[in-house]
């Protein structure tokens, strides 16, 4: 295959899997030694085994940091800090993309940078949706969820320090209701915890507010 015969194939894909292009009777070493000289020419990106992204100037799509995680690892959503970020809840810019996933934790160093997975039992892979991000879509946790989700996974996350590390703002997004309704579905004390301490928060704001 011609390296213009793949910019046809995949141009519109942020990124692509080797899969694609071993459709009919192709032989696979022979597509796996072409990706290898064009990922050594610098005209493609390997992501990981067997996921590539066309590379500058050659990419017509920017790919979103959101949509390689969601591919990176399958039964996956974007989570923790870098959901809480992307909603304003904490003032933080994020360098790393954090996700969860059924899969092992790991951190990947990548040309389209650095994302790191972190477990999560089955049973807890709810409470994501689908985000619209111009061009190109993936899977994030609402708010409520991503918060749930690192204090799940972060060793003292329930605590009162924990919580003014993370300097928390625009708290009105977040849904008490639902909030507690996810926690209950962790089932931990843990959780439960962490979403009277939230309250409390929220309602130490909201007094402060009424006061001015």
């Amino acid at each position: 295959m011609e390296f213009d015969s793949l910019l046809k194939l995949v141009s519109d894909d942020p990124v692509f899997e080797s899969s694609l292009l071993l459709a009919g009777n192709i032989n696979p070493q022979i597509v796996r030694l072409q990706l290898s000289r064009w990922v050594n020419s610098g005209r493609i990106y390997q992501l990981r085994r067997g996921l590539y992204s066309i590379a500058p100037p050659y990419q017509k799509i920017n790919p979103h940091p959101y949509l390689v995680a969601n591919h990176l690892q399958k039964a996956s959503y974007v989570s923790l800090q870098s959901a809480l970020a992307y909603y304003g809840l904490i003032p933080e810019v994020m360098n790393i993309t954090t996700s969860v996933s059924t899969g092992r934790p790991e951190r990947l160093e990548t040309p389209l940078g650095i994302y790191d997975f972190r477990h999560l039992k089955t049973d807890l892979l709810f409470g994501y949706q689908m985000i619209n991000l111009g061009d190109q879509s993936a899977l994030v946790a609402t708010p409520e969820k991503a918060l749930l989700d690192l204090i799940y996974l972060q060793s003292g996350g329930s605590s009162t320090d924990y919580f003014n590390e993370l300097r928390l703002q625009n708290l009105e997004q977040f849904d008490l209701e639902l909030l507690k309704k996810l926690s209950e579905k962790f089932g931990t004390p843990k959780t439960l915890n962490a979403v009277k301490e939230i309250s409390r928060i929220i309602a130490e704001e909201t007094s402060k507010f009424e006061d001015l």
